[in-house]
């Protein structure tokens, strides 16, 4: 019990965050709306991406630093999950927007998908999804790790400017973003009242647990498949 205490967290934090996210109130901001709620999942998950993306690049030094191949399956796996939940990000906020964007602005769904930061998001992901793919296409165990390792540190890396700097830089209809006047507020923390506090961070840490969760019963997975490294 005392080993999985944070597993118990957070299973209750996620039931908190679906119960909570669909039946508390929330502000009446315009054109969000009901969908504001999607906040509770959305950017969260994005949260976790980012925690689970940070992990792996630090096992991808530890690695570097001793060969140690305990680090490259830990980095690999965290990866994976990370991947997983940018997916998820991703797909949560395309479909918000077409809510948001496409009812009350007039936009088109191809529009949407060539908004900046989505299309930011999109090259992040293919980055790291050409992580697996090099991985995949070395049979040499060590080769396999020390290349990957380094690759890995390389998309960590260009994870922010794909992310975070670029999209920021240019029009864009996202809320907070340079050209998204046309009435979507930006969910800044000035935006984020009580009520939605009351929620939006349990999630953050309700999913990135999860995420890590999750991340730990692959690691586990992998290790007994292979048994050298399970007794090193």
């Amino acid at each position: 019990m005392q080993k999985n205490w944070w597993k118990i967290l957070s299973f209750l934090l996620l039931v908190y965050t679906i119960v909570g996210g669909f039946l508390l109130d929330v502000p009446r901001l315009f054109i969000l709306n009901e969908t504001i709620r999607n906040l509770y999942f959305h950017v969260c998950m994005w949260f976790g991406m980012m925690i689970l993306f940070s992990t792996s690049f630090v096992y991808s030094i530890k690695y570097l630093r001793g060969f140690n191949l305990r680090n490259d399956i830990y980095a690999h796996q965290y990866a994976a999950v990370g991947s997983f939940f940018g997916i998820l990000g991703y797909a949560t906020g395309t479909i918000w927007a077409n809510y948001t964007w496409v009812t009350d602005q007039s936009q088109s769904l191809g529009n949407i998908l060539r908004e900046p930061k989505l299309i930011g998001a999109a090259i992040a992901l293919l980055i790291y999804g050409a992580y697996f793919v090099l991985r995949g296409s070395f049979t040499d165990m060590d080769k396999k790790a020390r290349v990957s390792a380094v690759y890995n540190i390389f998309a960590f890396a260009m994870l922010f400017p794909s992310i975070w700097i670029i999209p920021r830089l240019v029009g864009s209809l996202h809320p907070g973003s340079p050209g998204s006047e046309s009435g979507n507020p930006a969910l800044n923390f000035k935006d984020i009242d009580g009520r939605l506090r009351l929620v939006f961070y349990p999630a953050i840490i309700g999913w990135a647990l999860l995420g890590v969760w999750i991340t730990t019963l692959k690691i586990r997975l992998q290790l007994i498949k292979d048994k050298t490294l399970l007794h090193d």
